[in-house]
């Protein structure tokens, strides 16, 4: 059998063995064993030293027509096995669009951020603005733009975290009060505004005591504030976050900013001032304190207390939070336990 003769043979079973190949790892075998360089048609080329000058030619482009069509041949059908493989794993993969979809668990606003939101929408439908401050405060506005210079004896009911000794964390929101009425336009009519956000006072966490919380402190400045002024907004915020039925009581107490200052309790939502272990048989709850504006406050902001009063007030979202909805530990609100959380989401 001449080269002419092996080489079409190797062609007519190259082609069967391309035809009967099963996959990818299949054909590429057929490939090797067909047109590697131990493959068949090398083989038998080998075999080209031994013809004379006039046939090398003529053996050698048979041959590469050979390749060439074996090569096609193979290419052929490793795209039709290709296409069959994806076809194959499509159609194991196929989609029923008629199927409900997985529900996607949205979230929803911390309970804190709930009882704040709430608060100063009640407060920016009064003609209130919400403005913040820095956390990282000068003592200059956290204690002495208050009437707490620095050897004020009530600078000790707030155990500072001092950066150095005019820097700290700021124990309370009024210094951005102080902040506002320093640069406030009275020309342009009254301060009425509120400011929430986290304050920080070195105390150890328990159930009812936290080293970091929040306070949404209020103030309004204007000519002819009275304290009826005051009773009545403290009042609103009682009926808003704690029901329509709450009535509210001023006791007198002290604040270095405030004179005269009050302590002020709303009746027990639980009772309805009946007495339960809620409010401790009193029937009242204590919730936040307030007063006048000190005289002292207004001059250190430029304010002359002669023309201008004021009242203010400070509340703890985390406190009307405990008290609204029950809870009797504070670290619960901190904790980020879902099974907690999700007793207050928000529905619609």
């Amino acid at each position: 059998m001449n080269l002419k003769e092996k080489l079409e043979e190797i062609k007519k079973n190259g082609l069967e063995e391309i035809k009967q190949a099963e996959n990818s790892n299949h054909i590429n075998d057929v490939r090797v064993k067909l047109l590697g360089k131990k493959g068949s048609i090398t083989e038998v080329l080998r075999g080209m030293r031994d013809l004379s000058a006039e046939e090398r030619p003529k053996v050698g482009s048979f041959a590469n027509k050979i390749r060439d069509e074996l090569t096609e041949a193979i290419t052929k059908k490793h795209e039709e096995l290709e296409e069959k493989k994806l076809a194959k794993r499509l159609a194991s993969e196929t989609l029923d669009v008629t199927l409900p979809a997985t529900e996607v668990k949205l979230g929803t606003p911390h309970v804190l951020v709930q009882v704040i939101d709430e608060i100063e929408k009640l407060f920016l439908g009064m003609g209130f603005q919400v403005v913040d401050g820095p956390e990282v405060e000068e003592d200059h506005y956290n204690f002495e733009m208050l009437n707490l210079p620095a050897d004020h004896p009530a600078r000790d009911m707030q155990d500072t975290f001092y950066i150095t000794k005019q820097l700290l964390m700021r124990t309370q929101t009024s210094p951005v009060q102080a902040r506002t009425m320093e640069v406030h336009d009275f020309a342009q009519g009254p301060l009425k505004m509120i400011s929430p956000g986290k304050v920080y006072r070195r105390d150890t966490d328990d159930a009812t005591h936290s080293h970091q919380f929040h306070q949404i402190e209020g103030l309004v400045i204007d000519k002819n504030i009275t304290m009826g002024d005051l009773k009545g907004t403290l009042e609103l915020i009682a009926k808003k976050v704690f029901g329509a039925e709450r009535e509210i009581r001023l006791r007198p107490s002290y604040f270095p900013f405030t004179e005269p200052s009050v302590e002020v309790d709303v009746s027990c939502f639980k009772c309805g001032g009946a007495g339960c272990y809620v409010c401790k048989n009193s029937g009242w709850i204590e919730v936040l304190g307030a007063g006048m504006v000190h005289p002292n406050v207004l001059k250190m902001a430029g304010i002359d207390p002669e023309v201008y009063g004021g009242f203010a007030f400070g509340l703890g979202p985390d406190r009307f939070a405990m008290l609204k909805y029950g809870v009797d530990d504070i670290r619960e609100f901190y904790l980020n336990d879902v099974r907690f959380l999700e007793q207050f989401s928000q529905k619609g």
